[in-house]
């Protein structure tokens, strides 16, 4: 197993809780003249603390679902039922078709889309298992096949791309879909993909590379916030020259992490995977929903276990 050097971000500064901060004491003349004032801010500070747990949805329209804990993102199935469709590879083009994932509920509106790929020489079925899991915390999930199962990693980056316009554009749900919040996600070639992807569309809200693989080792162009995830026993993407100087060269001010997998290998992402959907739910609800409630399990960073090697990033950057 390899070992590698712990970075670990700054520590956040402390802010001392409401109950022990002292404001200075006003004259009584100053206190009259601010009384009115005070008391309809208290007021309105009251109603916003003791309102229902769709006060806090209102200020973040993209909230959805209940607040997490470690359980709910470590469950095999989230919140919301799911249901799924198939789209034929003959009804689209740009990518070979798929299986769409969806919370069956329209309650809440609208949500997040993320696209996933295969890597080399694999079909949907190999990263099929994320679909109804991301799902049922809130996403529309569209796991492909690629054109053929030999793309290389640019391929399968156009095909994410074309993939996320069917979906918003015209898959029967796209009315389901909020198109200004879209992630990709990706396995080995499939994973290099999503750096492609991302480099190409600025836009995407969220990038989930699994254990990819690409020739092209930088990346200074991305923007879109990225997690990475390598494996300490991948002989066939070596973390060493991958994932590693892949994260390496994403730039300080992308919001960015690497984890390294312990105990695990290349093909890892291909069967179901608590860890892997643990901070991919994570990522995807910080970045795409920007639900800070799923802050606290990104930062302070998450500390090596006996499922993760080594973890790196930064704290997630407020907006």
């Amino acid at each position: 197993m390899q070992q590698h050097s712990q970075h670990s971000s700054p520590a956040p500064s402390v802010v001392p809780p409401e109950s022990a901060v002292r404001r200075p004491r006003r004259r009584a003349g100053a206190a009259k003249r601010i009384t009115g004032a005070l008391t309809s801010l208290v007021a309105v500070v009251g109603l916003s603390s003791l309102a229902s747990p769709g006060a806090h949805a209102a200020e973040n329209p993209y909230e959805r679902g209940p607040a997490p804990t470690t359980s709910s993102i470590e469950a095999l199935r989230g919140p919301y039922s799911v249901s799924q469709t198939t789209i034929s590879s003959l009804s689209v083009s740009g990518f070979g078709g798929g299986t769409v994932y969806y919370p069956t509920s329209t309650a809440d509106g609208t949500f997040g889309a993320v696209v996933v790929s295969p890597g080399y020489t694999g079909t949907q079925s190999s990263i099929s298992w994320l679909g109804a899991r991301l799902a049922s915390q809130g996403f529309v999930v569209l796991t492909i096949d690629t054109l053929t199962t030999l793309d290389q990693p640019d391929s399968r980056g156009r095909q994410l791309l074309a993939a996320l316009d069917h979906l918003t554009q015209r898959s029967s749900v796209r009315a389901r879909i909020d198109s200004s919040r879209l992630a990709v996600m990706g396995h080995s070639m499939g994973g290099g993909g999503s750096l492609e992807a991302a480099k190409s569309r600025p836009s995407l809200q969220a990038a989930i590379p699994l254990t990819p693989w690409n020739l092209d080792k930088s990346w200074p162009e991305v923007r879109t916030p990225t997690l990475i995830f390598g494996a300490d026993g991948d002989t066939i993407a070596p973390v060493s020259s991958h994932s590693e100087p892949f994260y390496g060269s994403l730039p300080s001010s992308t919001d960015k992490a690497y984890l390294e997998l312990n105990n695990a290998s290349h093909f890892t992402p291909n069967s179901s995977d608590t860890t892997i959907a643990k901070y991919s739910i994570s990522w995807l609800k910080r970045f795409v929903d920007n639900d800070t409630r799923y802050e606290q399990f990104l930062c302070p960073l998450p500390r090596p276990s006996l499922t993760i090697e080594e973890y790196r990033g930064n704290c997630p950057h407020t907006s």
